[in-house]
This record gives structure tokens, C-alpha cells and sequence, in this order.
């Protein structure tokens, strides 16, 4: 764990210096998924390293500020006493291209130089530890969708009206998403694909798979990247998940894969899925409806998850299905399936929480043997409740407060967190939802939209 200034540290310095670079932004992620940082002049940077330390003061009560307003969430046993210190993770530097001058640092939390057990950064490192101990790799990579808009007298309006994957809005939007696409690429993130979404206004850019912590941190950089580019073209990117009442939601689709060494462990060598990633998946469909509420953590987020919106609103797994909260998607050729897809993932989640949520979830799957059901591969919107209750497909949670009452009973996930870090986080997603209860659509959007 990168909690001190490293070896090279003082040569990367320098070489800071020699590109212009006057403040480093030390960043962090908090449990309403707002990207916070602080900036440290690289003069003040320097003496640090003299005294043998590095990092910024922060208060404790930061971790438990909803989305709704800076003030501390009820009940999530921090306060405006106490003091801890972010500490860069050296590993994560980049220079920021759409920045001049200033470069970028991921940090964690420490306190009394340990770990702090409220650091989301530091929970995704246990579950990759966790992972470890059980011969597993777990990479990963984000697939979130955005809106790109403009600010009118009425709200925010989307930039275009084309459909999905016109290749009018490709040209209409040539200059911003290029940009975007070359800002990642010179910190060091591999763009894969690009291609106008559903909604008017709507992309998608993904980018490939890493190992589970750089996936997360990737996702960090990504939000960052599109919504300043965006800001530099006059636009504003937004990965709220439901902006428009009749147009499509953004997700943020979760992919993930198990390894062993080089050796992908999701594929069984005839295109279906190999036991161990049958029980992988088991475990994700088992602790779901209370995952959701680190996954889809907004009373936003509900509003996207319906039958026949592609969202996953049933609790159910299927090869090539949208409409199931777990698709197994395939390959032109063998080895297929490679990963797995949790498309009940969106941009109102932590990306650490979710995935260290998603990784803990599916390992209890392997310890406890749970079993796969059967695939399911029609939309199940579209069967009578009858058959659906006769497949044994659940309907997921319709509300973060249904989301919240489960995860409260999920001993798993619980453990998994930790009882400081699960208490601070539902704190504040009841905080949240109280604040945003009775609030219209717009209302929302108007409250979010600069946030996520």
C-alpha cells in the first residue's frame, strides 16, 4: 500500500518541474460518489518529501456528506472531530492534459498511520487481497454511459436528437469526442470502442479491461476526463442515470473476469460457463437485491430500472440477454464466454464500493457452492408473473429504500465493508433518500446533473 512517499518519489518531482507542473491533486471518492481532491503546490510538495511525509490533511465527517448538501448524514457515526490524511498513491500520477499545469494523484486514507477503515479505495484492496488468498485475479473494466447537454433557460437539453448509433451524431459531436478519446489515452486508459447511445445526446466510450483496483481508479480518471473536456467545449457531460422521463437511462455496466495467472477461468472450453464462474455468478445473483444498494445507490437510479429499458430489472442471468440483471455476453469464436456483465451498476455508485461489493458477493458464491439457475432467455418482462414465479425469476428492488432494507440484512456484504464503513455508507443513502423524497424528476436532474 502506497501510504508514503516512495523511492523515485523526489526524481519524479523534478521531472514535475521540468513540465510545469505547479499543483498536484491528491483525490478521493466518497460514499455519495462525488469526486473530491485537494491540490498541493509542488514548493509545499517538495518540503513534504524533506520532512519525510506527503499527503493532505482532511476532516472524517468528509466521508459521511451525502450528494444533497455538505452537511454530515445522521446517524453515520462521524462528526466534525477528527482528522485524517490522504496519502497519494505515487503509482496513480498523471499529468492532467485538459489541465495545464496541474497533475493528478489518487489517494487513501490513513490514520495514526493505519489504514482507515472508512477509505473505499481501501475496501476494493481487500477484496482484491481477498480474491488473492483464494488463487483468484479479478480484472475488470466500467462501461458507463453519459449525456452530453447544454444549459438552457428551461434546464439542462440534450445536444442532439439523433438516434442509436447515427453516425450524424458521430459527426456532430466529432471535436468533443475526440478529445475526450486523446485526454485518456494520454493518461495512460485504452479506448475500445465509441458509439452514439439511445438517448438524444447519450455516448458511450469503453475502454478495455485491467486488473480490479486500476479499473476502479480508471473509472475515477474517466468521469473526471469527460466531464472537463465536455466543460472545455461548452458542454456539460452528466452520468446521472435517468435524466429524461421517455428517454434511455446511463448505465455504468460492470464487466468482470476471474483469472488464474494467464488463464481465464470464466470459460468452461465449450461455450458455456466453467463451475467456478457458475458459482461466481451464483453469488452475485444471491446477494443482488442488497448490492444494489452500493450499485445503484440514488432514488434516481430507480427511475431507470424498468422492465423493457434494457436496465436488468429481474433478478436473473442469461447469455446475450439485456433484459436480465446478469448478462453473459459471447464470442464470435471459442474461448467464449469471457466475462461476466452486471448491468445493475450506474453513476451514482462509488466505483470501489461497488466493485469490492460485486467481488465479495461473488467469492461467497464459491465458498458457499451456491447454484446457478437455469439461464433465462427471453425478456421476463414479458412472461406473466405466474411463469416468471414458476422460473424462479425475482423482480429486484423498485427502490432504494427496498435496496437499503435488504443490504441491512446481508450479513455477507456487511462483513465484507466493515461495520464503520457500512454504517457511514447507509447513513448516507438515507440521507439522500429523505432529502430527495417527493422531489419531481427535473428536481433531481437539477440537483445532480454537475454532481455525477
Amino acid at each position: 500500500m502506497a501510504i508514503s512517499p516512495t523511492p523515485d518519489s523526489r526524481a519524479i518531482l523534478t521531472q514535475l518541474r521540468e513540465d510545469n507542473i505547479r499543483f498536484v491533486r491528491v483525490v478521493w471518492c466518497d460514499n455519495g460518489n462525488i469526486i473530491r481532491g485537494k491540490a498541493i503546490h509542488l514548493d509545499a510538495l517538495a518540503r513534504q518529501l524533506d520532512e519525510g511525509t506527503c499527503g493532505v490533511g482532511l476532516s472524517a465527517a468528509q466521508q459521511a456528506i451525502p450528494v444533497v448538501a455538505d452537511a454530515v448524514a445522521p446517524g453515520s457515526g462521524l462528526g466534525p472531530v477528527g482528522e485524517v490524511w490522504l496519502v497519494p498513491d505515487w503509482d496513480t500520477l498523471q499529468r492532467l492534459p485538459y489541465a495545464p499545469g496541474q497533475a493528478r494523484m489518487l489517494g487513501e486514507m490513513v490514520k495514526d498511520a493505519q489504514p482507515w477503515p472508512w477509505c473505499s479505495r481501501q475496501f476494493l484492496k481487500r477484496m482484491v487481497q481477498r480474491a488473492a488468498a483464494q488463487g483468484l485475479t479479478v480484472q475488470a473494466a466500467f462501461e458507463p454511459e453519459f449525456y452530453l447537454l447544454r444549459r438552457g433557460e428551461e434546464g439542462f437539453l440534450p445536444t442532439d436528437q439523433t438516434p442509436f448509433a447515427a453516425t450524424l451524431a458521430m459527426d456532430q459531436h466529432q471535436k468533443v469526442v475526440m478529445a475526450i478519446a486523446d485526454a485518456l489515452a494520454a493518461q495512460g486508459i485504452a479506448v475500445e470502442q465509441y458509439y452514439p447511445e439511445s438517448g438524444p445526446g447519450q455516448h458511450e466510450i469503453s475502454v478495455r479491461y485491467t486488473q480490479a483496483l486500476a479499473a476502479a481508479d480508471q473509472q475515477i480518471v474517466y468521469r473526471e476526463t469527460v466531464k472537463a473536456v465536455a466543460h472545455q467545449h461548452g458542454l456539460v457531460a452528466s452520468f446521472v442515470p435517468k435524466l429524461f422521463d421517455h428517454q434511455a437511462g446511463s448505465g455504468c455496466h460492470l464487466h468482470l473476469s476471474l483469472w488464474d495467472g494467464d488463464r481465464n477461468l470464466i470459460p468452461d472450453g465449450s461455450g458455456g460457463l466453467s463451475a467456478i464462474a457458475q458459482a461466481f455468478a451464483a453469488g452475485l445473483l444471491h446477494h443482488l437485491p442488497a448490492l444494489m444498494a452500493i450499485t445503484t445507490p440514488s432514488p434516481n437510479s430507480y427511475r431507470r430500472l424498468r422492465p423493457h429499458c434494457w436496465s436488468g430489472a429481474f433478478c436473473a442471468w442469461g447469455m446475450d440477454n439485456r433484459e436480465v440483471a446478469l448478462r453473459v455476453p459471447s464470442n464470435r469464436g471459442l474461448p467464449s464466454p469471457t466475462h461476466l456483465e452486471l448491468k445493475t451498476v450506474d453513476g451514482a455508485a462509488n466505483p470501489y464500493l461497488a466493485l469490492g461489493s460485486a467481488i465479495a458477493a461473488g467469492l461467497d458464491g464459491i465458498a458457499q457452492g451456491y447454484a446457478l439457475p437455469a439461464p433465462v432467455q427471453v425478456d421476463p418482462g414479458a412472461l406473466s408473473e405466474a411463469d416468471r414465479r414458476d422460473r424462479g425469476i425475482a423482480p429486484l428492488p423498485q427502490s432504494l429504500t427496498v435496496a437499503l432494507a435488504a443490504l441491512e440484512q446481508d450479513d455477507l456484504l456487511l462483513e465484507a465493508l466493515g461495520a464503520p464503513l457500512a454504517q457511514t455508507h447507509l447513513a448516507v443513502r438515507r440521507a439522500e433518500l429523505a432529502a430527495m423524497a417527493g422531489m419531481t424528476l427535473e428536481a433531481e436532474v437539477d440537483l445532480l446533473c454537475d454532481r455525477y
